[in-house]
């Protein structure tokens, strides 16, 4: 899918099967993209309902009107991915985010891990959780993605032991794992989750609580990665062995 993704919250066409995309994305669209007649671009929902549209026009700055084809459903992937990313420093957490988007993640937890040096509380950690949810529609749309990955709530290390005790796989990326993630046995179906640590690790206390909750650790590789890159690494490494990259 190379044409140009934009989101909808609505797939409602006239009797002739004109659409009219305006407000922001239509604004994008016509003065960002430039888009003319006879390209091709694709409106999505976000949540996996999409359609293959023709432009047929543009009206002012901020109105492309398009012929809308019959609207479509990607089914749910299999194994559902899901990674519990702790809260990195500064903006690394966007990039966390916009990376494993990228890659196909299905869903992304922001964790409030003990050794976190930054911490969600009160109205900035609103703006924040905000941000990462901008962050993973912006690079599904730049991905061609029609399903973006869902963003929790900010979640505390007893909800995310309660999460890992429900998935069919469940792993903590960390040095102490002896067996490499390259080689677990996986699922077909069902739900990975995985998880990466702050800067400071992932503490002893933490390790025992998810260890009791079913999740065994993992290491990755022989370098040491970023909090902020491990998590794209990991789930890379996830979609071509569950063959959801083949």
């Amino acid at each position: 899918m190379t044409a140009p993704v934009f989101v909808v919250e609505h797939f409602d066409a006239d009797s002739g099967g004109r659409y009219v995309l305006d407000g922001p994305e239509g604004r994008h669209a016509v003065s960002v993209k430039r888009l003319r007649p006879g390209e091709d671009v694709v409106l999505t929902d976000g949540a996996g309902r999409w359609a293959e549209c023709v432009v047929l026009d543009t009206e002012g700055k901020d109105r492309l009107i398009v012929r809308l084809d019959p609207v479509a459903e990607q089914p749910q992937p299999e194994p559902r991915i899901t990674i519990v990313q702790a809260l990195p420093k500064g903006d690394r957490g966007e990039l966390a985010v916009e990376t494993m988007t990228e890659v196909g993640v299905d869903a992304i937890v922001p964790w409030a891990a003990a050794r976190c040096i930054t911490q969600w509380k009160g109205e900035r950690g609103l703006k924040a959780l905000a941000k990462w949810r901008a962050t993973a529609r912006e690079a599904g749309k730049q991905s061609r993605r029609v399903r973006f990955p869902d963003v929790a709530d900010a979640a505390t290390s007893k909800q995310v032991a309660a999460l890992l005790a429900k998935a069919d796989f469940a792993a903590v990326l960390h040095e102490s794992g002896t067996e490499p993630l390259a080689g677990a046995e996986l699922p077909a179906e069902g739900e990975i989750v995985l998880v990466v640590g702050p800067e400071g690790g992932v503490s002893p206390e933490e390790l025992r609580l998810f260890a009791e909750a079913g999740a065994r650790a993992y290491r990755l590789g022989p370098s040491v990665l970023r909090t902020s890159t491990a998590g794209t690494a990991a789930a890379a490494l996830l979609l071509g062995r569950t063959g959801r990259w083949s």
